[in-house]
């Protein structure tokens, strides 16, 4: 069972934590994706949090980053599990004091954009998709994947028409022939190329720099005063992520977690093979926290800055990671 497989591996320190010392607070509210498989669902659906945190947790699926970050703005969310970089800097950019604390996952193939299959576009004529209709979800890492993709292939986003659509509506308009192009994540992506093809693979995309990977973020206030609290939720997931990991409990785990994202058992399992998920100690590590997720976050906000999607960039995104709670959990 996860219960003993987290206590055995928990920290000390955070395991005799009681409830009236780790937060005053009785129940907080988890933002998460459906339709996006990931081993923290195993303890979710377990109710490994709640036991080890001492609090009640509601957990509400979004459809985008976007989402998630009004949501924690408005107050309705403490915690967002999954967030996509591009977002979390959109909301900080615009002045919102978010906090990124943990690399939730890595998954270069399973964030891209499909070209109708009428059209025959691939990577050697991708110049023809100027002036083509597409549909981004806004401010999302797929947004930031569209257009590192249309900078690299040289073509013109200012000719496209570009529609604001979450990746279930733009698969769905996708498949009945409404758009040239579209982009998406998850469950949709796989049914958006049902009726086409990706421009680059995952490999060929992070050749070229363009990295994918989620963080789970949280406003700053709550990291201050919930601190502790954050660190138990962030051990429960690091410890679900090398239950994982270590390939022993995959037929325990998948079924689970396939129930929990909404999917089928086939589906699932060909979802989460697209991913990875670093190990607390791989996160604090200069390639991610330690200083490649800042600099990343600042190419993203340049990148953005450049296709007038936000009004300006912050000269760093230092302040915007903090990874002392993932820290405080590992140790």
């Amino acid at each position: 069972m996860i219960k003993k497989y987290l206590l055995t591996t928990a920290c000390a320190g955070i395991a005799a934590l009681s409830a009236s010392q780790a937060s005053a607070l009785e129940e907080i509210t988890v933002a998460y994706f459906l339709e996006w498989p990931m081993p923290f669902q195993f303890a979710k659906a377990n109710g490994t949090y709640e036991e080890e945190m001492g609090v009640k947790i509601n957990w509400v699926s979004f459809d985008t980053g976007t989402a998630m970050s009004a949501a924690m703005a408005s107050g309705d969310v403490q915690i967002a599990v999954s967030q996509g970089v591009p977002p979390f800097v959109v909301a900080t950019s615009a002045g919102q004091d978010l906090q990124a604390v943990d690399v939730a996952v890595s998954y270069s193939d399973n964030d891209n954009c499909v070209v109708a299959e009428a059209l025959e576009i691939d990577k050697d004529s991708a110049a023809e998709l100027n002036g083509k209709k597409v549909g981004v979800p806004i401010g999302t890492a797929a947004h930031y994947g569209f257009l590192s993709q249309m900078a690299h292939f040289g073509v013109d986003v200012g000719s496209m028409e570009i529609v604001d659509m979450a990746p279930a509506d733009g698969a769905a308009a996708f498949a009945q022939g409404n758009l040239d192009m579209v982009c998406g994540w998850g469950g949709a992506l796989r049914r958006m190329v049902e009726h086409g093809n990706v421009l680059l693979t995952g490999a060929e995309k992070e050749e070229l720099g363009i990295l994918v990977f989620d963080v789970t973020s949280a406003p700053a206030g709550f990291v201050e005063s919930e601190g502790e609290l954050l660190s138990q939720f962030l051990k429960v997931t690091a410890d679900a992520n090398a239950m994982w990991n270590s390939g022993d409990h995959k037929d325990e785990m998948l079924p689970v977690i396939a129930k929990d994202a909404g999917m089928d058992l086939a589906d699932a399992e060909a979802t989460i093979a697209t991913f990875s998920f670093p190990s607390a100690e791989e996160q604090l590590s200069e390639k991610w926290l330690g200083g490649g997720a800042q600099t990343f976050m600042k190419g993203v906000a340049d990148i953005f800055v450049n296709a007038g999607s936000i009004e300006a960039a912050l000269d760093s995104y230092d302040g915007t990671v903090n990874s002392a709670p993932l820290a405080a959990a590992q140790n």
